[in-house]
């Protein structure tokens, strides 16, 4: 019966690392979307290119919900469709 309710606790513990899952863009921002990815990834132009390329993708892992919000608003600017999971 213990293991339950430690499963419902861990539900309703506070998240602390979110992942940015880039969902779709305007074909027209492409290039600005991959140089922003660099921008807060370690990847090379090629390696952001093919990344931004294989929508839907998790573009960054563990991030804090305050760096996530940021990071998730400058893609939104610039015609992105950005999630937070």
């Amino acid at each position: 019966p213990g293991t339950g309710s430690s499963a419902a606790e861990t539900k309703t513990a506070e998240k602390t690392a979110f992942d940015i899952k880039l969902e779709k863009f305007d074909a027209a921002a492409k290039i600005k979307i991959i140089k922003e990815v660099r921008t807060f990834t370690e990847l090379g132009l090629k390696e952001a290119k093919d990344m931004v390329e294989k929508v839907p993708v998790v573009v960054k892992k563990g991030v804090t919900k305050e760096e996530a919000e940021a990071i998730i608003k400058k893609l939104q600017e610039l015609g992105a469709t950005v999630v937070l999971e």
